[in-house]
C-alpha cells in the first residue's frame, strides 16, 4: 500500500474513533465499513467469540449514548433503524474482532485501526508536553510575560463547536409586516 493511500486510510479510521466513556473506540458499523463486512456478521463472528471480548475491548452504549451520539449527527436516522443499541469497540477489541473475522481485508484494515489509534495516542502526548514545557516556561517568566502565557494557554485550548440554531427565527420586521 503507497503512503498516500495509507495516510488516506488512518485518517478515515481516525475519523471514526469517537471518545465514549473515557474511552476511544469505533462503533459496530464503522468498524464493519472498515473491515469490509455486514455488521450482522461482525457480530456473530463476536458473538460466537464472547470470550474474547471482554467490557475492556466492547461494550454495549445506553439509550442516551446512542441518543447523544445521535444529537451530534454522528449516527444518522435512517429507514428502519437499528433493532439494538450500537457496540463499541476499543482498539484492543477492533484487533480481536479481526482476528475472529480472519479475512484478509480485516487484517489489512486492522493495521491501520493500529496506526490511527498510535498516532491519536502521539498527539495526545505532544499536547501534554507541550503543556509541561509551557508551564515550565511560566513559572520561570511569569511575572514577565503574563499576557503571552495567556495567549498561548488560549490557542491550547479547543474552541467548543458553534451550534447552528434550528427553526425559524422571528424578526420585528416580519412582524410589522
Amino acid at each position: 500500500m503507497s503512503k498516500a493511500l495509507a495516510r488516506v486510510a488512518v485518517e478515515r479510521v481516525e475519523n471514526a474513533i469517537l471518545l465514549i466513556r473515557g474511552e476511544k473506540v469505533i462503533l459496530d458499523t464503522n468498524l464493519a465499513a472498515l473491515y469490509d463486512v455486514e455488521t450482522r456478521a461482525l457480530l456473530q463472528a463476536v458473538k460466537r467469540n464472547s470470550e474474547r471480548f471482554p467490557s475492556d475491548f466492547m461494550f454495549q452504549l445506553t439509550r442516551k449514548e446512542f441518543d447523544s451520539l445521535r444529537s451530534q449527527s454522528v449516527i444518522s436516522k435512517g429507514r428502519g433503524g437499528r433493532r439494538y443499541l450500537p457496540y463499541a469497540f476499543t482498539e484492543h477489541g477492533a484487533l480481536m474482532a479481526a482476528n475472529v473475522l480472519n479475512s484478509k481485508m480485516a487484517v489489512q484494515a486492522s493495521v491501520q485501526v493500529v496506526r490511527a489509534f498510535i498516532r491519536l495516542r502521539q498527539m495526545l502526548v505532544s499536547n501534554e508536553e507541550l503543556a509541561s514545557k509551557l508551564g515550565d516556561l511560566e513559572h520561570k517568566y511569569d511575572a514577565q510575560f503574563p499576557v503571552v502565557f495567556d495567549a498561548i494557554r488560549q490557542l491550547m485550548t479547543p474552541p467548543e463547536p458553534q451550534r447552528k440554531q434550528i427553526g425559524f427565527a422571528k424578526t420585528t420586521k416580519s412582524l410589522l409586516k
